[in-house]
């Protein structure tokens, strides 16, 4: 606010009026106030005004939201809230820190809503009957951390959002959301998704290393970074987010990194996934609910994990704060080429609602989550409940930042603890922040992560026009694992024209009709007769191997397919979710990731079963097969760990297209 005219941002939360404060840029808070309308549908996002103007639009998206993709969740009827921005307002930081109430605001019986037993207990049981069963690679359970607040809401959504500017850093957005009868504040480290002049970036983060006592330090990092458990993490989430791109991307997306995200209390490890795409923005932020990060992989049967472990609504944890810029037209604009629309008439800034207090009837609600996989130790993943939990309320002021304070949860040791932890001097002036990024030996650290993974998502990909197969075509039957985006996209570099079809909605002529059919992988118990996708799956392998079709079959469906040769298939003693291991397909040498639970297993020495020539291990773990018209792989040879992935994949498609007697 820079004159006279302009009330104050004490005087706007006095009026009630609907605002948003954003600082994105370390200069500057974005104020912007309006109208409030709740919208049922994305699609509904009032982007345009009766005339049809392009008008800006911060929308908060809660997690419901994934019943638009017919995922499961608890319905809380959280609405999806739009603010129609009226006025937007450029104020300097010093400025509105000048305005900002600082007096601390004390929480009344704080504590989380389930205990530390009961959170571990969940963790696993996550571990052993779901990951342990084949239900996915990772997931993220929340808990609450709440209290009640003796303070309006629009005064203490001023006093946090100041306390975050004053004393978070290296935040993407931090915000101020207060709308009626809701307050939102927070410093979300990461991005979900943008989409600028065509460009679209999503910025999957995981791994949190919470500084220890003095702050971080090369070796306390260094060790974090070594940690298996936090690597796999974080290739996991960007396998999952560049699922997500290659299905709204035209180019798939290449990824960038690994970097640190470096806060004041903790420091987390990114990448940046970049791809072109025109696609409505709306459409783009459906496509990709939501991240990873929060959620689990695979996304559907994550949400349905969520449901089943999580015993209250998410709210607006894990959904994201939308602003929809008006954009300028650009030379060379032209019709959207994947939806049939015109050019998009707006920008997307989308960060993840997490590291977020809400505030409603009084009560404060800071969810926290830790991502489970193979590797996690119960009592771990509940210390990082507590270190996110302390940074939320640390960073806000809601706890003091005094070494000397009182505990504000008595009866939960780690979280005093954790707190106790965070605490600094609240009158000492700020300390440059030291980024340990910049030292060589951390960022050689970094670095040496890429030497794991596929060069192809690493580099700038081509058309695929000349490729091996150009002019030919492919049908790849996904069985809710979007990693069929992916395979489609490497299908398509390869020369294939492919077309995506959900396992419950492909038909018997579509399948017939097809020049090579991609029976894709999936979640789940392939040996169980009672789950509908699993029959449907084994009718897609049964039909196309009855007329000696082109067909390659992946993870799920390469176990479908050596069950149908007689294969034995059986649980493996520890879940390959995000491993990667050299193997031997048919005399080659091949680097590749694997998700699975289950394997086909022979007797070892087996090279032949069925008709069909076996490349397995010494223990008789079958990862390929091959026979007339047919091709399978047990790995993901779209994965970001498979480095030999592309080159496995024009054997295995160039096997199958083969022409042979049998047919």
């Amino acid at each position: 606010m820079t004159g006279p005219a302009h009330p104050s941002l004490r005087e706007i939360a006095a009026r009630g009026i609907p605002f948003a404060l954003i600082a994105r840029d370390g200069a500057t808070v974005e104020l912007l106030t309006g109208d409030v309308v709740d919208v049922e549908l994305l699609g509904d996002i009032p982007l345009l005004d009766e005339a049809g103007t392009p008008r800006e639009v911060l929308a908060l998206v809660p997690y419901r939201q994934v019943r638009e993709r017919g995922f499961e969740c608890h319905d809380d009827d959280a609405p999806l809230r739009c603010l129609i921005v009226g006025e937007r307002l450029a104020i300097p930081r010093d400025e509105a820190l000048a305005q900002l109430p600082a007096a601390a605001i004390p929480l009344e019986s704080p504590g989380f809503d389930i205990s530390d037993d009961e959170y571990a207990d969940i963790v696993r049981r996550v571990i052993t009957d779901e990951i342990g069963r084949g239900e996915g690679a990772n997931f993220v359970i929340r808990r609450d951390f709440t209290a009640g607040v003796p303070t309006d809401a629009a005064t203490a959504a001023l006093t946090w959002f100041r306390a975050l500017l004053e004393h978070e850093r290296g935040a993407y957005w931090t915000f101020a959301v207060v709308t009626p009868g809701h307050v939102a504040v927070g410093a979300s480290p990461e991005a979900h998704v943008s989409a600028r002049d065509g460009v679209v970036t999503m910025n999957p983060i995981s791994g949190t290393f919470r500084h220890p006592d003095g702050g971080a330090t090369r070796e306390t990092l260094t060790e974090f970074l070594e940690s298996t458990k936090e690597t796999e993490e974080l290739f996991m989430v960007v396998d999952e987010e560049l699922k997500m791109m290659s299905a709204v991307c035209s180019d798939g997306g290449r990824i960038t990194g690994p970097h640190l995200k470096e806060m004041s209390r903790l420091t987390h490890t990114e990448y940046v996934l970049r791809g072109r795409s025109r696609l409505d923005p709306r459409e783009i932020l459906r496509e990709t609910m939501f991240a990873p990060t929060v959620t689990g992989s695979p996304m559907q049967n994550a949400c349905t994990v969520i449901a089943r472990h999580e015993q209250t609504p998410r709210g607006y944890y894990s959904g994201v704060a939308a602003l929809f810029t008006p954009r300028e037209a650009q030379p060379g604009d032209a019709a959207d080429t994947q939806s049939g629309a015109g050019e998009p008439t707006h920008d997307l800034d989308a960060p993840i609602l997490i590291r977020t207090a809400y505030l409603q009837g009084g009560r404060l609600r800071v969810p926290v989550g830790a991502t489970l996989v193979r590797h996690s130790d119960p009592f771990g993943e509940v210390g990082e409940t507590h270190g996110k939990a302390a940074g939320v309320l640390g960073a806000i002021g809601a706890v003091p930042r005094d070494a000397g304070s009182e505990p504000v949860v008595a009866e939960s040791e780690p979280v005093v603890a954790a707190i106790a932890a965070d605490a600094v001097d609240e009158d000492a002036p700020a300390a440059e922040p030291r980024r340990l990024a910049d030292d060589p030996a951390i960022s050689a650290l970094l670095s040496s992560r890429n030497a794991r993974l596929a060069e192809f998502w690493l580099n700038p990909q081509g058309t695929g026009e000349a490729g091996p197969f150009a002019g030919r075509t492919a049908l790849v039957v996904d069985a809710e694992d979007r990693f069929t985006t992916m395979l489609a996209h490497q299908l398509r570099h390869l020369g294939l024209h492919v077309e995506i079809a959900p396992w419950n909605e492909v038909t018997d002529e579509q399948i017939d009709d097809a020049e090579l059919v991609v029976s894709g992988p999936g979640p789940g118990d392939p040996r169980d007769p009672r789950n509908p996708r699993m029959r449907r799956m084994r009718e897609v392998v049964a039909r196309r191997r009855a007329t000696h079709r082109p067909l390659l079959a992946v993870c799920l469906s390469h176990q479908i397919l050596a069950d149908s040769l007689g294969v034995e298939l059986a649980p493996l003693a520890a879940p390959h979710q995000g491993l990667q291991k050299t193997v031997d397909v048919f005399g080659t040498p091949a680097s590749i990731g694997f998700y699975n639970t289950f394997t086909a297993r022979v007797s070892p020495g087996t090279t032949e079963v069925g008709g069909a020539e076996v490349a397995a291990d010494a223990a008789g773990d079958v990862y390929a097969l091959r026979g007339a018209g047919f091709a399978s792989v047990q790995g993901h040879l779209e994965s970001i760990l498979s480095r030999d992935g592309m080159t496995t994949l024009e054997r295995l498609v160039a096997h199958a297209l083969t022409p042979s007697p049998a047919r």
